[in-house]
């Protein structure tokens, strides 16, 4: 059976991230960029997906396993204890001279610490989802694996490798073992390109390069800016979402895999390695409030410069290279713990989504409002945007949920008046042209058919949407855009408690229940409105409750489920941890601080 989706611990280097599993093993990993068809994919195809495995050559029931990141990096150490003794194992995606290196190199650096122990290393390149045959091709300078166009080489150190194996009943594979013992060192590392000339390292520059993108790491820890409560697990997630920018544009992925579900009976199985103007908003408004300028100069240029480019109508997302997101296909590989179906690509990409309109204007205010300018074009755009958005949010949409039925989702209503809110304030600063009578007027006519159409006596709540009874939990985001802090929010968040909660836990809508597990973004959400209306001593219990649901390295996934604990959907989630940082700051600039110590 496929490994827990919390055993995971993700690492990268602004290109491309690997999962890597408590056991030692790396499960997942597409190279050299996330875009690419991975590899490494045993976690979806456990016949022929592939692994690059390091670890003690003992049954697991012979050592116990601990792991953390480096403190203020996102290199992961691992740390086996067996009777006969203890060995580390370092592992990095690693970063050049100069910044980020022009070819993928993931690099294992083992330690003995104590004793002895025995340790095994394999490299089973897999099929790429059954789009490849990878096969081994020996070369004047080494051996070369090679799986469609991608293709990587496998040095090392002291690392005991063995001959390869082309014939192998599970493809061809290299490996080799050593045994670590007190202050050895031992290194396996792979270099990888994808349609282009491979690169062969000496692996004495890989082993110094694990030092270098620890210091690369800790100085973008130091330039990080925040000074607070739960600030160790704010530069935790910080981290995190860092994992998902993609440097080579600036775009942010929504997560870092494609296709773990959402519910054991499969279906809700989505490629999520895809840049959501909604996610790529709420991080550039995070990484404003942390001081991060280069991040958010890169991340708000490629997202307008993208939207110009295949404009004049919004997209919902867009690849991280900034194209247009194709229709879903569908690999024929089992899936984790053969929960299908397994694709590349979503079909979401192309739905009308109203509540998008507010994430841009927001965000360009927020870049504005931190003492920056907007350009000519972008400027204009956004005029345009506001008034197309007084032209469309009368209409029904797909909702922030991405519902196949389009109906006047009351979340959407909210992001519309954020979005001519955001407009009349651009305006009056000068930064944008544009005609913000209009604007404030339509503004005042969404609040009006909120107050008439979004708001159920009976339920004491904001609806789902118009017409029905049904709650949705994506109403708590409007506490903070300053829609509502009030008498109604308060009591919409105790009826989303009482309907959609689980202990701390939430789910997304009515019904949610019988289809999915419960949503991380959506408990700290709750978190934020209840800071924002001014029950803190709740939010600040409920935080406190929440933090114990990332698993044992701070990593949260998709989703939780509210029985177990166990994590569902893709990991890691750039929602889960955003939600994280906005309730972390929210609490922050409301809650009185004497009520903050301790944390």
């Amino acid at each position: 059976m496929a490994r827990p989706i919390e055993s995971y611990a993700p690492i990268g280097d602004g290109r491309t991230v690997a999962l890597v599993g408590s056991n030692g093993r790396i499960d997942w990993l597409p190279l050299p960029n996330l875009t690419n068809v991975p590899v490494f994919a045993h976690l979806l195809d456990a016949d022929t997906g592939g692994y690059f495995e390091v670890a003690p050559d003992l049954p697991e029931t012979e050592y116990r396993t601990e792991r953390r990141y480096v403190p203020g990096t996102n290199v992961l150490e691992t740390t086996f204890v067996a009777e006969s003794g203890s060995v580390r194992v370092t592992d990095a995606l690693l970063v050049g001279v100069s910044g980020r290196l022009p070819w993928a190199e993931l690099a294992r650096r083992v330690t003995g610490i104590e004793g002895e122990v025995p340790v095994r290393w394999a490299v089973h390149p897999g099929t790429s989802l059954q789009t490849a045959a990878p096969w081994i091709e020996a070369t004047a300078h080494g051996h070369v694996v090679r799986s469609g166009a991608t293709a990587f080489t496998v040095v090392g150190l002291e690392h005991g490798p063995g001959e390869p194996d082309s014939d192998g009943a599970r493809g061809p594979e290299l490996e080799g073992g050593f045994t670590a013992r007190a202050g050895s060192r031992h290194l396996i590392a792979i270099a990888a390109t994808h349609d282009e000339p491979l690169h062969f390292p000496k692996p004495e520059n890989v082993d110094a390069g694990i030092d270098r993108t620890i210091e690369n790491w800790r100085h973008w820890s130091h330039v990080f800016s925040y000074d607070g409560p739960y600030a160790e697990l704010m530069q935790r997630n910080a981290l995190a979402l860092k994992l998902l920018i993609y440097s080579p544009t600036g775009a942010i992925a929504a997560a870092a895999t494609t296709s773990l579900p959402e519910n054991p009976e499969g279906g809700k199985n989505w490629d999520y390695r895809f840049a959501w103007v909604r996610d790529l908003a709420y991080t550039a408004h995070s990484l404003v409030r942390f001081g991060l300028r280069e991040e958010t100069q890169a991340a708000l240029s490629w997202m307008l410069q993208t939207i110009r480019k295949h404009g004049p109508e919004l997209q919902v997302m867009y690849t991280l290279d900034g194209d247009l997101v194709a229709g879903p296909q569908e690999h024929h590989v089992a899936g984790w713990r053969g929960i299908g179906p397994v694709v590349s690509g979503n079909p979401a990409s192309e739905q009308l989504q109203l509540g998008v309109y507010g994430d841009l204007i927001a965000i360009c205010r927020t870049y504005v409002d931190a003492g920056n300018v907007l350009d000519v074009a972008t400027a204009r755009m956004l005029a345009g945007v506001a008034d197309r958005t007084c032209d469309l949010w009368r209409n029904p949409d797909a909702g922030m949920w991405e519902l196949a039925v389009e109906r006047h989702y009351i979340s959407s209503k909210m992001g519309c008046w954020k979005a001519l809110d955001d407009a009349v304030a651009l305006v009056e600063a000068a930064a944008i042209p544009g005609n913000a009578s209009r604007w404030r007027a339509e503004r005042d006519r969404i609040r009006a058919w909120i107050d008439a159409h979004g708001w159920s006596e009976e339920r004491g709540s904001y609806l789902f949407y118009a017409g029905g009874n049904e709650l949705d939990a994506s109403v708590l985001l409007h506490a903070p855009t300053g829609f509502d802090r009030g008498e109604r929010m308060s009591s919409t968040i105790d009826a989303l408690a009482d309907e959609l909660g689980a202990g701390p836990l939430l789910y997304r809508y009515s019904g949610a229940e019988r289809e999915e597990h419960t949503f991380v973004a959506c408990a700290f959400w709750r978190v934020e409105a209840l800071a924002c209306v001014g029950r803190h001593a709740e939010a600040l219990e409920l935080m406190d409750a929440l933090v114990e649901h990332a698993n044992d390295v701070g990593i949260y996934a998709e989703m939780i489920d509210a029985e177990t604990g166990a994590a569902w959907g893709n990991t890691p989630q750039a929602l889960s941890h955003l939600a994280f940082l906005g309730a972390a700051m929210t609490i922050h600039d409301v809650v009185p601080p004497d009520m903050l110590d301790g944390r």
